[in-house]
Formats: structure tokens, C-alpha cells, sequence
């Protein structure tokens, strides 16, 4: 799969998702992370979907996924402190929520000619 078509998947899967045809998105994210799955994008939408459908366990298996391949990122921090959070363990959700605060500082301090 080129990297476009896996764009193009990740996109129709949040499109279905938007749509309300969330098994047809979990279907097609699950398709995109076994093709590609150095695809942090294809993780991370898998995660997100997942936890908006309380799948708690899925999403966090995608977001550690995503995680160990960016781990500075400030959304998959986010995202990771959002579903700690949601399955009752406050300290590892006040840790990832201290990493995206790292990260987004991180983004604020750079020059705009470091981008």
C-alpha cells in the first residue's frame, strides 16, 4: 500500500466514522495499522475511535502503539492521559498530561525557522 492509500484509508475510516459507521472505521484502522503499522496516524485514529466507542482496552493498546512511536507527541500524550483517566488510574493520566504540557512547550519555544 503507498503511503497515499493509506492516507486515503485513514481518512474514509474518519469520514465513517463521522458518519456513524463506526465498525465499518474500526474495520478499516485495523486493515491501515496491519499494512502500515508504522503508521502513527493509522494508531492514533484507531485509538481515538476506540475510546469514543469505550473500548478502553482496544484504545489503549492503539495509543501505546502510536506512543512507542512518537512518544513526545503531544496528542497521543493527550489522548493516553484521557483514557487512563477514563479507566480510573490518575497518576498514569496526570503523567501523560504532564507530557503533552512538555510538548506542547516544546512546540512554543521552538524559532519558526527550527520547524
Amino acid at each position: 500500500m503507498t503511503s497515499d492509500e493509506l492516507q486515503t484509508l485513514i481518512e474514509d475510516a474518519t469520514a465513517d466514522y463521522a458518519l456513524g459507521e463506526s465498525d465499518l472505521a474500526v474495520a478499516k484502522l485495523t486493515r491501515a495499522t496491519a499494512v502500515a503499522p508504522e503508521s502513527f496516524e493509522a494508531w492514533h485514529a484507531l485509538a481515538e475511535v476506540n475510546f469514543s466507542l469505550r473500548h478502553l482496552d482496544a484504545a489503549l493498546a492503539a495509543g501505546e502503539r502510536a506512543h512507542a512511536l512518537r512518544p513526545t507527541d503531544l496528542f497521543i500524550n493527550t489522548t493516553l492521559s484521557r483514557i487512563w483517566m477514563e479507566r480510573g488510574d490518575k497518576t498514569r493520566a496526570e503523567h501523560f498530561g504532564a507530557q503533552a504540557k512538555i510538548a506542547d512547550w516544546r512546540e512554543q519555544l521552538k524559532k519558526p525557522g527550527d520547524k
